[in-house]
């Protein structure tokens, strides 16, 4: 038996047979000389179709601290890290990307920050060597989700970062089944270290990150942390209702005034029209993510499904 703390490595992986021995081989050349703590490498794999799974097999039969999750399915890129997250058991838990974009070389600096008493440790991106567009685009819907919140939140982070168990055993309680992670994390109030890098293109396999998981993160993130677009809806739907009487008013009355020289043309009401119809649309859609929120909250389904689990 030793005294020595534990601490956990997360990460998920999907498709990723080109990167995992190259990952374990840089974690491995990191936590060798953190001589003070046991670690345990936890992959959880989100049923890959290529050799990712027998990969980390063989990793996990030469090397005890690999442990591995397998989903029955793929259960998506926001349920399946988070259940990875919550299943380790160190006193700090490190949670990183398999695609190699979050360096494993930045491990030793958040152990230090956690050393010096900070219970949350973030990596956060200012400068990407992937997509110019993506990164920028990215940069301005962080700014927008921090100026709508009702909280500041961190800007340019991906999770990559450490979780002090104290963080993640409150992260369990509360038991969200589909969490927006780096706004949950900034609900708690712990104060933050942030470690700025740069982060590399991914040089081997595909990104898995496509318009709807984008989006599906993005709208995660707003309908999670503010209240401000469907009170928006509210307050335009006022403001177009009052303007509609008005209009309405001010066509009578001139039609009252001029009836001969004054038509009413259909211009201005098919116009009219197909604008009301397009704010709506646009504001039911607004409400049918929160209420598309709330039904995955009640629901109450397993965050994932194991198939199997080694080394546990």
């Amino acid at each position: 038996m030793t005294d020595r703390k534990l601490l956990s490595i997360v990460t998920p992986c999907y498709n990723e047979e080109d990167n995992v021995d190259e990952l374990y081989r840089r974690i491995k050349a990191v936590i060798t000389g953190e001589t003070a703590y046991d670690f345990e490498i936890i992959f959880i794999d989100n049923a890959s179709r290529d050799g990712t799974v027998a990969k980390v097999k063989t990793l996990a039969a030469l090397d005890p601290a690999v442990k591995l999750i397998v989903n029955t399915r793929n259960f998506g890129h926001i349920r399946s890290p988070y259940h990875g997250i919550t299943q380790s058991s160190g006193a700090a838990t490190i949670y990183l990307a398999s695609d190699l974009q979050d360096p494993p070389e930045i491990i030793p600096q958040f152990i230090r920050a956690w050393e010096n008493g900070y219970k949350l440790v973030m990596a956060i991106k200012p400068v990407s060597m992937g997509n110019a567009l993506v990164h920028s685009l990215r940069k301005s819907y962080y700014r927008f989700l921090d100026g709508i919140s009702d909280i500041s939140l961190l800007s340019d982070s991906t999770g990559f970062g450490l979780y002090d168990k104290e963080v993640l055993d409150h992260v369990r309680e509360i038991g969200d089944p589909y969490p927006y992670l780096r706004g949950l994390i900034c609900e708690l109030g712990y104060e933050i270290k942030t470690i700025p890098f740069e982060q590399p293109r991914r040089l081997r396999g595909i990104s898995k990150n496509n318009i709807y998981t984008l989006y599906d993160i993005a709208m995660l993130g707003i309908v999670s942390h503010s209240k401000v677009p469907i009170r928006i809806a509210a307050f335009f739907g006022f403001l177009i209702g009052f303007l509609s009487i008005l209009a309405a008013l001010g066509y009578l009355v001139l039609k009252l005034m001029f009836w001969e020289d004054f038509p009413f043309g259909l211009a201005p009401i098919m116009i009219g029209v197909f604008f009301l119809f397009g704010v709506q649309l646009l504001f039911v859609g607004i409400l049918g993510e929160y209420i598309g929120s709330i039904h995955t909250y009640v629901q109450r389904r397993p965050t994932v499904v194991e198939k199997e689990r080694v080394n546990f």
